[in-house]
């Protein structure tokens, strides 16, 4: 893989710290699956200003970039990754609550959301308690879980668009949809989101947090790294039936395997690769595909060389 110019790397550098520039990083670090190869260039993004430079500047010079999260919902190739990383982390993720409305930047874990919620009295976000990205990354994918979802709390959404250009996103204007929204769609990067939720008792919100743990710790592989729920919904049937009544549960190839516990989790032993994930994912499409005639679609984005 090739080093970035000298020149890109100094555009870089004249907004953002060159302790927040990483040449060459490991992408098994910065994702759940705990895979990767390395990316050219890791950038830890701290603020709107920072984008709003950098992203256009990317855009005119025709070099890749991908705006990562929490890497919760990835997997990158073994020979990493060819372009620029930009983080929106726990460098931009402040959380303001004022009466019933949170306003959170795009960085924010979901999880630390949520115990702000609970912290205030505000109800409407426990489900989010237990996914491990953050708010941007949900919102862009609709995150959901035990009957609650993004679209059901979120008021308005700011974005910057490619050149940007920063716009404000109602609720209606995002098109929310399973596991999708206008931004799956449209090269928007998510800056701050506005939530707004309901009063509630801070007993009871509690104790809806800890049920929905104790569930996620029965039902699901929590003790290995995994990207969560590997496949999207399919309409009529359950993934992880499906995986299981096709003969699947606990297959593995090298040290990636369909989880024993719940099988529509393929999670990483220990020693997988990316390969040995995209394989599994691979095998699992097929002979579904091949025994049900249902095409299951991953919810994991696949970024990078294979």
């Amino acid at each position: 893989m090739e080093k970035i110019s000298s020149s890109i790397y100094e555009f870089l550098s004249a907004y953002v710290p060159e302790e927040d520039i990483l040449l060459e990083e490991p992408m098994c670090r910065h994702t759940t699956f705990r895979v990767g190869g390395a990316a050219q260039c890791f950038v830890r993004i701290g603020s709107m200003e920072q984008l709003k430079k950098i992203v256009p500047y990317l855009q005119q010079v025709e070099v890749p970039f991908f705006i990562l999260g929490n890497g919760s919902n990835l997997l990158v190739g073994d020979k990493g990754y060819s372009g620029i990383i930009l983080q929106i982390g726990d460098k931009m993720n402040e959380i303001a609550v004022e009466d019933n409305r949170i306003r959170v930047q795009a960085g924010a874990l979901l999880s630390q959301v949520a115990r702000a919620a609970k912290e205030h009295g505000l109800t409407g976000l426990e489900f989010a308690s237990g996914i491990p990205g953050t708010i941007g990354g949900g919102v862009v994918m609709n995150a959901g879980a035990y009957g609650g979802e993004m679209k059901q709390v979120v008021e308005r959404v700011t974005v910057m668009d490619r050149q940007g250009e920063v716009l404000e996103l109602l609720t209606e204007d995002m098109e929310f949809g399973y596991r999708t929204s206008v931004i799956k769609n449209r090269p928007f990067v998510v800056l701050e989101v506005c939530l707004k939720l309901c009063e509630g008792d801070r007993e009871e919100i509690s104790a809806k947090m800890e049920e929905l743990t104790l569930r996620r710790r029965e039902k699901q592989p929590l003790e290995f790294a995994s990207a969560g729920s590997t496949f999207k919904r399919p309409e009529g049937y359950f993934a992880g039936k499906l995986i299981m009544d096709a003969g699947l549960r606990g297959y593995s190839i090298g040290g990636a395997r369909v989880s024993e516990k719940h099988c529509g989790f393929v999670v990483n032993t220990g020693r997988a690769t990316a390969a040995d994930v995209a394989e599994v994912i691979q095998e699992v499409r097929d002979r579904v595909k091949d025994r049900f005639g249902v095409t299951l679609e991953p919810e994991v984005i696949f970024l990078g060389d294979f």
